[in-house]
C-alpha cells in the first residue's frame, strides 16, 4: 500500500487482519504509530488491528504481488521515483484516487508531468480503482470509518478486459469486508464518482458545510444541477454511468451526511489539494466532446481561485 492515509490505511488494516501479508509506504507522525502500534481502524462498534510493516522508503519491500496506491492524485510523482523496486515481472498497480486518473488520456499532460508516471509503470501493469469509503486519520495510527458495511472498492483492468488477476484481488478484498464487485468498464465509477465530487464536494469546500448540509436547499439544487452534468459529460465521452457498481446500501453515495468530504479535509488543513484531477480536467473532457456544463464550470472556477489563494493549487 503505497500511501496509508485515511484511505490506504483502511485497505491495509483489513487486508492484513484478514490474513495478508501487507506493506505500507507512510511518513512522518503517522508511520512513527504504525512501525510502533500497527494500524488502528475504527469501524462502527469493532476496532481492527492491522499489522503492517511500514516504512517511508518502498525500496525496503522489494517485489509485491499488487500494489495499491491511495496517494492523492497530485502526490503521485513520489510514487513514480520510487516503484522501481516493487515491481516484479507481474506485479499489478492499482491506482486508487479521485477524479481522472493519469493513464485516462495522455492529452491531458498535467495529470503526469513529465510523463513521469508513465515512463516508470507499464501500461500492461495498471488497474484503475476508484474507493467509496468516508474516512478520517484522528490520530497517528488511528483511522475512523464512517460508514461500516457500505465501503466499496471497485478496481477494473483499464483495457476493459477481464483478467485471473482482477478477479483475485476482488476475491481478497471481498475477504477482507470490502465490497469489490466486478464492473464492465472501470470508467463507469469514474464518471459515477465524479459526478459525486461536483455535487458535493465543491459545495462543501466552498461553504465549509458536511455533505448532509449540502443537500439541502437551494444548496441541494445546485449539487442535483452538478450532478447531472457529470451524467451528460459521462454520456459524451461514452461512458454510462447508471451501469457503474452500487455499494452494499444500493446508492452510490455513502449516506454519511455528516461528513467532510476529502477536498474539504484538505482545504481545512491546508494540503494540496486535487483540484485538477477531480474538476479541471474533466471539464477539459467536457468541452472537448461539445458537453457544456455551467455548473460544474463556475463550481470548479470557486473552487480553484479559492484553493489558489491558500496556496494549495497551482494551475
Amino acid at each position: 500500500m503505497f500511501g496509508a492515509g485515511a484511505v490506504g490505511g483502511h485497505v491495509a488494516a483489513k487486508l492484513a487482519a484478514s490474513g495478508h501479508e501487507v506493506s505500507v509506504v507512510a511518513r512522518g507522525a503517522h508511520l512513527a504509530a504504525i512501525r510502533k502500534n500497527g494500524i488502528k481502524l475504527l469501524h462502527g462498534p469493532k476496532t481492527i488491528h492491522g499489522k503492517v510493516q511500514a516504512s517511508d522508503r518502498a525500496a525496503d519491500f522489494g517485489r509485491q504481488d499488487v500494489v495499491i496506491v491511495a496517494l492523492k492524485a497530485n502526490m503521485l510523482g513520489a510514487f513514480a521515483m520510487q516503484c522501481a523496486p516493487l515491481l516484479g515481472n507481474d506485479t499489478a498497480v492499482v491506482f486508487a484516487q479521485n477524479g481522472i486518473p493519469w493513464w485516462y488520456d495522455e492529452r491531458l499532460e498535467k495529470l503526469d508531468p513529465g510523463r513521469r508516471l508513465a515512463r516508470a509503470i507499464e501500461r500492461r501493469r495498471v488497474l484503475g480503482g476508484v474507493v467509496y469509503s468516508a474516512n478520517e486519520v484522528i490520530e497517528p495510527g488511528v483511522i475512523e470509518n464512517r460508514v461500516p458495511g457500505n465501503n466499496m472498492l471497485v478496481i477494473g483492468e483499464i483495457d476493459k478486459q477481464d483478467r485471473p488477476r482482477t478477479r483475485e484481488l476482488r476475491e481478497a478484498l471481498e475477504r477482507a469486508d470490502l465490497a469489490s464487485p466486478p464492473v464492465e468498464d472501470i470508467r463507469q465509477s469514474i464518471w459515477s464518482k465524479l459526478g459525486q465530487n461536483f455535487a458535493t464536494s465543491t459545495l462543501c469546500t466552498i461553504t465549509g458545510l458536511t455533505v448532509g448540509e449540502v443537500r439541502e436547499g437551494d444548496l441541494g439544487r445546485i449539487a442535483s444541477a452538478a450532478g447531472e452534468e457529470a451524467r451528460a459529460i459521462a454520456r459524451g465521452v461514452g461512458v454510462d454511468i447508471d451501469r457503474a457498481p452500487k455499494r452494499p446500501s444500493g446508492r452510490q453515495d455513502s449516506g454519511a451526511v455528516a461528513h467532510k468530504p476529502s477536498m474539504l479535509q484538505d482545504y481545512e488543513r491546508g494540503r494540496p489539494m486535487e483540484v485538477e484531477s477531480q474538476l479541471v480536467a474533466p471539464l477539459v473532457l467536457a468541452r472537448t466532446a461539445g458537453v457544456p456544463a455551467p455548473t460544474v464550470e463556475v463550481l470548479s472556477a470557486l473552487v480553484a481561485a479559492q484553493a489558489a489563494a491558500k496556496g494549495l493549487f497551482t494551475r
